[in-house]
């Protein structure tokens, strides 16, 4: 197996604890071989000889310093140190005593954000409370460890989760629970990470039309709408003659009085016979004329003489 250099995938966090009550810090490390752990104080080496009644441990990875009664004396920045052949790592952390308490309060909520896929995340609370809240990040109700994809970083009273490199997988609801033995606060956010097709709308593809076809649709349209007209004007005026000439009768009205048909061969429309019949009725009778030009006039008969 190949040697790796100490990494701490959960570093310390800062303690604010009550005078007489017990104080913990503790790191999680991993690397290869199995680091060397030692403990400083203000940069002083901590030991059970420097500092009576403390209890340091490190296995599994997880490095444990325990004060169990804490006095104002023991307030200071306390250090954490993992070396191995390979390299090198440090986490550091502040302890406050106090005489005092205070609920966890947040004074920097989760903001609720949206990120690209493959892009990093960091989501940031800040919180105060006496003694120092215990500090949990959640998703979807689910604790996140800390680990090198999910990073949980502590600087004084902001705590931080950095995801490394987001997935569309790492969208959902995160919150915060930070508790302590005074109280209990929570935040909650919503993280969206949308992917590479989320990201880069596609291109809607066009349908180009050309003035030709714009012209041909437009004049298409108004060849039907012509035909629609005649032929409306045409059944109007079949209607119109039908009615006055008598002649037919649509299938839904009652049959007509039928016109005797015209003798001669000659195939005369219906509707020019039923006109002339008409006309026929209509006009008066003709005067008949005399073969002879030449009117006769007779002369009087005279009157016989008595």
């Amino acid at each position: 197996m190949t040697t790796k250099a100490p990494t701490f995938t959960q570093p310390l966090q800062s303690v604010v604890a009550l005078e007489g009550s017990a104080a913990t810090f503790e790191a999680h490390i991993s690397g290869f071989p199995v680091p060397e752990v030692n403990w400083y104080r203000d940069g002083q080496v901590l030991s059970a000889a420097t500092l009576p009644g403390v209890q340091i441990s490190f296995s599994d990875g997880r490095a444990k310093l325990v004060i169990p009664t804490v006095t104002e004396a023991n307030s200071g920045r306390y250090t954490v140190q993992a070396t191995n052949g390979s390299g090198q790592a440090t986490s550091t952390a502040e302890l406050l005593v106090t005489a005092g308490t205070a609920p966890p309060n947040f004074s920097q909520r989760l903001q609720s954000m949206t990120a690209r896929q493959g892009s990093q995340v960091r989501l940031d609370v800040r919180v105060t409370g006496i003694p120092t809240p215990v500090v949990k990040f959640y998703r979807d109700g689910v604790e996140i460890q800390s680990s090198p994809d999910f990073q949980i970083i502590q600087e004084g009273d902001l705590y931080s989760l950095i995801i490394a490199e987001a997935y569309p997988e790492d969208s959902g609801t995160y919150s915060v629970n930070a508790t302590n033995n005074v109280g209990r606060a929570t935040s909650t956010a919503e993280l969206l990470i949308q992917g590479e097709e989320e990201a880069v709308p596609a291109k809607k593809t066009k349908t180009i039309v050309s003035t030709a076809q714009i012209s041909q649709t437009r004049q298409a349209r108004i060849e039907k709408k012509t035909e629609a007209h005649f032929d409306a004007r045409s059944l109007t005026s079949v209607e119109m003659v039908i009615e006055g000439a008598a002649a037919q009768q649509l299938p839904h009205k009652a049959p007509p009085r039928m016109i005797p048909r015209p003798t001669s061969k000659s195939p005369t429309p219906p509707v020019i016979a039923a006109k002339a019949q008409m006309a026929r009725q209509q006009s008066p009778s003709p005067v008949r004329q005399s073969p002879s030009p030449v009117r006769h006039v007779r002369a009087p008969t005279p009157s016989p003489v008595r």
